[in-house]
C-alpha cells in the first residue's frame, strides 16, 4: 500500500473500497447504457424524443425517457438521485401499512443514514425531518426529501441531460413516427 493511502483512517479506505466494487459492476453491467434506448424494433420515435425537451415529468413518464436519463445519471455516477425517488414512489403505494415500517427503515438507510451506500445530497434540516418522520412510518414521510431530490433532478441534471452528447445522438438516430411521416405528405396535397 502506498505511503498515502496507509495514512487514511480505516473507514475511508473501506468506503474507497465499497466504491471501487460499485463502480465495477456498474461498469460490467450492459443495461447501464444507451443500448437499453436502442434495441429492438421498439425505439423511440423522434418525436418522442423531443418531447423530453418539453418537461421533466415527460421525459420520467417515458419508458425510453427513463432509460436515457437513467443512463445519463449513472454515467454522473448520480443514479442514486433517480433510484431514490422511485424507491419513494414505490413507499408511497405501499398497500399495507404494516410493512411502512420496515421499508421506511430500507429506504433511510439505503439513500439517508450516515453510513448510506447510496446516500443522497440532501440538507441536514431535510435529513433530521426525515428521520423524524420514519418514526411513525406514513406514506408521505418521505415527501421532503423526494421533493428536494427531484428539484436537484428537474432544475440540475434534466438541463445537463438535454445538452448531452448522448441525448443529442438519441434525437439524431430516432427516425420519425410512420403516423409523422405520412402527416407532411398529405398536407403538400391539399
Amino acid at each position: 500500500m502506498c505511503k498515502g493511502l496507509a495514512s487514511l483512517p480505516t473507514c475511508c479506505l473501506e468506503r474507497a473500497k465499497e466504491l471501487k466494487a460499485r463502480l465495477g459492476s456498474i461498469l460490467q453491467k450492459s443495461n447501464w447504457n444507451l443500448s437499453c434506448c436502442k434495441m429492438g424494433k421498439n425505439k423511440p420515435t423522434l418525436e418522442e424524443c423531443l418531447r423530453w425537451k418539453e418537461s421533466f415529468e415527460k421525459l420520467l413518464s417515458s419508458k425510453y425517457g427513463l432509460c436515457a436519463f437513467t443512463a445519463f445519471l449513472v454515467s454522473e455516477f448520480s443514479e442514486e438521485n433517480i433510484a431514490f425517488y422511485f424507491a419513494c414512489e414505490d413507499y408511497r403505494t405501499t398497500k399495507c401499512p404494516a410493512q411502512l415500517p420496515t421499508k421506511a427503515q430500507k429506504i433511510y438507510d439505503e439513500f439517508i443514514g450516515s453510513d448510506a451506500p447510496r446516500e443522497i445530497n440532501i440538507d441536514h434540516e431535510t435529513r433530521d425531518i426525515t428521520r423524524a418522520n420514519i418514526l411513525v412510518a406514513s406514506p408521505s414521510c418521505f415527501d421532503p426529501a423526494q421533493h428536494k431530490i427531484y428539484m436537484l433532478m428537474a432544475k440540475d441534471c434534466y438541463p445537463r441531460f438535454l445538452r448531452s452528447p448522448a441525448y443529442k445522438d438519441l434525437v439524431c438516430q430516432a427516425k420519425p413516427s410512420t403516423k409523422a411521416a405520412k402527416q407532411p405528405r398529405q398536407q403538400k396535397k391539399a
